[in-house]
C-alpha cells in the first residue's frame, strides 16, 4: 500500500497532471517556485491530516451528511493552516492571499477524502493524502520553476517571504540583464507550462 500510494500520488494519478484537479491555484500561484511550493505544502498538510481524521470515523458518518461533514473537517484544518501562516509568515500570507482559504473548496482535497479516506483505514488514508499532496506540490514546484526562470531569469526569489529579511538577497539569478519573458508569468504561460508537463508525462508513459 505504501509503494502503491507513492506511485499513484507522484505519477499514475498525479492530481496536477493526470486528474487535473485544483487547476485554479495550480495556474494562479506558480509564477515563482516559492509561491508554488508554499501553497503545495499547505495543501499537502491539509490533505494528509484530513484523510487521517476522516478514516477512523468513516463508519459512524451517515451517508446523507457525509459531504458536509467532510467539508467541515477540511475547513477547520484550513483555518489552522491559514492562521499559522498569518502568524509566522505574514509576507507569504499576503502573497498567497485568498488561495489559502480556497483550499477548502479545492476539489482534490474533497475528492481524496470522499474516494479514499471514507473507505479505507487510517494508515493507508494518511499515505494517500500525503503522497497525493506531494505529487501536487511537485507539479507546483516544477511549473513555478519553469515560469520564474523564463519570466524573470531567477530561481528561489522571494525566500524572504518565508524566512524574513535576512534572505532578501538570496535566490539564483542567471542573467545580468534580463528583461523577462512576460508570457511566462502571465496566465497563458501557466497553461502552456502545464500542457508541456502533461505532454512529457504522456510521452514517458507511451515509451514505457
Amino acid at each position: 500500500m505504501f509503494k502503491e500510494s507513492i506511485i499513484n500520488g507522484l505519477w499514475k494519478q498525479n492530481p496536477g497532471t493526470v486528474q487535473l484537479l485544483g487547476l485554479c491555484p495550480t495556474l494562479a500561484m506558480t509564477n515563482t517556485i516559492v509561491n508554488g511550493v508554499s501553497l503545495g505544502i499547505a495543501t499537502m498538510l491539509v490533505m494528509s491530516i484530513a484523510n487521517t481524521s476522516i478514516a477512523p470515523i468513516r463508519k459512524f458518518i451517515p451517508d446523507e451528511v457525509r459531504v458536509p461533514i467532510f467539508i467541515l473537517v477540511i475547513a477547520a484544518l484550513v483555518t489552522v493552516v491559514d492562521l499559522s501562516i498569518h502568524a509566522y509568515a505574514e509576507p507569504l500570507y499576503q502573497t498567497l492571499g485568498i488561495f489559502i482559504p480556497l483550499i477548502v473548496t479545492n476539489c482534490i482535497v474533497l475528492a481524496r477524502v470522499e474516494s479514499f479516506a471514507s473507505k479505507n483505514p487510517i494508515l493507508p488514508s494518511f499515505y494517500d493524502g500525503l503522497f497525493m499532496g506531494l505529487g501536487l506540490c511537485l507539479v507546483l514546484a516544477i511549473l513555478g520553476a519553469m515560469r520564474e526562470f523564463l519570466g524573470q531569469g531567477t530561481l528561489f526569489s522571494g525566500l524572504n517571504l518565508i524566512f524574513g529579511d535576512t534572505f532578501n538577497s538570496n535566490g539564483l539569478s542567471f542573467f545580468d540583464q534580463y528583461e523577462g519573458f512576460l508570457l511566462a508569468i502571465l496566465p497563458p504561460g501557466a497553461f502552456l507550462g502545464l500542457a508541456f508537463m502533461i505532454a512529457f508525462m504522456n510521452w514517458v508513459n507511451q515509451k514505457n
